[in-house]
């Protein structure tokens, strides 16, 4: 049985293709195709629609982050598998074929997931509030030899304003390593680089076509070892990053009309969702709007609809259209238009907005900030205070990281609605000719049938 290694180059799209030399000359040997997303079109969404086979209504994954009701709390970027609530590909593959071998170098949901070994970034919380950049593996001595051979996985060049190539070039050797030393059957390979400068220059940029071109050299020794060792190649992507330059404050609206309320402590305001009538997870250019009161539902859609930059508002029957009316999503969800996205913002003045704001603050925002890739532009010590910041931490002082803008005009780039057009949109390419087979009518093929190509190419599909 041959190994199949699949690369998840995030970003990847039919234009973006010809600066990618190494992986053109792969998709001119076998061909590529269109990949049709899910919404929304975000990376935890679409990876648990990949691995399963099923849509967000039934793995339960409806974007990077939602409300928890339960909690009566807002996460984003949580880490467990038990929140993938469908069978994945590899325990699939495993009841057909006893001894077979997983490893995931850095996909999503990693945390519990029953791969047999894993690597994923998980930072150091120190009791000061430093946090030291490290990996959580299993094996967990697959940690000591992985910090060992490549140092310590560089966690802030993985997100925020210094995220770059660094971050892509651990991964990427590190699953050369795995590669080398475990052979498992299935490789899952997490290659975030053109996520970054597509979003904060847009993807026509010449610095997203440098992002293209450094990407595509990093990923060379690993396609040339992948031949060697006869391993079948799987390159796909999650989502096309479109051009951006709307932002819409579509909880700041909500505010307006009397539906959000914040409560303050320290000067500071914070969303209060226990006791808002309407509030949304704003999730690139998909917003999760939550109305407890089903009789305010009609009126909180009606005025979404009309806020300029909405596209779309979606309810519950509207949703199961797209495979996204589960328990977890809002009542609503917004789409927003093509040249749009959602901020999370939902304060009226600046001067009350919670210190994290101006910081890389993952876990603790209500909604994702692409904003957290800029150090401020309008701040020209910002660079400047954020080495200071850093070299005070190292000391063990405490200090507050405040360099990224409050200004979300910046952003440049987005993703998350359904593609206008497949030029724009994901796509898959596989060195194994047989990988055609699973084309539809059209010549695409859909991101829940990419969990029964990969069983097809190891011949465990029966």
């Amino acid at each position: 049985m041959k190994p199949v290694i699949v690369l998840d180059v995030v970003g990847l799209t039919p234009r973006l293709l010809p600066h990618l030399p190494n992986l053109s000359r792969l998709a001119r040997r076998t061909g590529h195709a269109p990949l049709r997303t899910v919404l929304p079109a975000v990376t935890c969404s679409v990876q648990s629609t990949l691995l399963t086979g099923r849509l967000p209504a039934e793995h339960g994954i409806v974007g990077n982050g939602w409300y928890f009701r339960e909690l009566g709390e807002i996460h984003l970027w949580r880490q467990h598998n038990r929140l993938v609530t469908a069978p994945k590909v590899w325990e699939t593959a495993r009841a057909r074929q006893p001894g077979y071998r997983t490893a995931n170098i850095c996909w999503w949901y990693a945390m519990g997931a029953s791969t047999e070994l894993l690597v994923t970034p998980r930072p150091v919380y120190h009791a000061d509030g430093r946090k030291s950049p490290d990996c959580y593996t299993r094996p967990p001595e697959l940690r000591d030899r992985l910090t060992e051979e490549l140092g310590p996985f560089p966690l802030f060049q993985y997100w925020g304003p210094t995220a770059g190539i660094a971050s892509s070039r651990w991964i990427v050797a590190a699953a050369r390593r795995v590669l080398r030393t475990e052979r498992p059957d299935l490789l899952l390979v997490y290659v975030p680089h053109l996520d970054y400068d597509l979003q904060r220059f847009g993807p026509d940029s010449r610095q997203a076509l440098a992002a293209a071109r450094a990407v595509d050299a990093e990923l060379a020794p690993l396609l040339d070892q992948a031949e060697a060792e006869g391993a079948t190649v799987v390159v796909l992507s999650e989502y096309g990053i479109t051009p951006a330059s709307w932002p819409v404050d579509i909880n700041r609206e909500l505010r307006r009309e009397g539906w959000l309320d914040v409560y303050t402590q320290a000067g500071m305001e914070y969303l209060d969702p226990w006791a808002s009538r309407a509030f949304a997870v704003a999730d690139h250019q998909i917003a999760h709007v939550y109305v407890p009161d089903e009789a305010d539902l009609p009126k909180v859609r009606d005025h979404l609809l009309r806020l300029p930059g909405v596209d779309e508002v979606l309810d519950r029957a509207e949703q199961a259209r797209y495979g996204l009316d589960h328990p977890r999503s809002g009542e609503l969800v917004a789409v927003a238009e093509p040249d749009a996205w959602f901020t999370y913002y939902y304060w009226l003045d600046g001067t009350r907005a919670p210190d994290f704001a101006r910081s890389v603050e993952i876990h603790r925002k209500p909604g994702y900030d692409p904003a957290e890739l800029f150090f401020d532009p309008a701040d020209p010590l910002a660079k400047a205070r954020a080495a200071v910041g850093l070299a005070r931490k190292k000391l063990g002082l405490r200090h507050t990281m405040n360099v990224v803008p409050l200004d979300p005009s910046w952003v440049r780039g987005s993703h998350g609605r359904l593609p206008d057009s497949a030029a724009d949109g994901p796509l898959l390419i596989c060195s194994d000719p047989a990988w055609e087979a699973a084309l539809d009518a059209t010549g695409a093929i859909s991101a829940s049938d990419v969990a029964g190509l990969l069983l097809r190419l190891q011949g465990l599909d029966g």
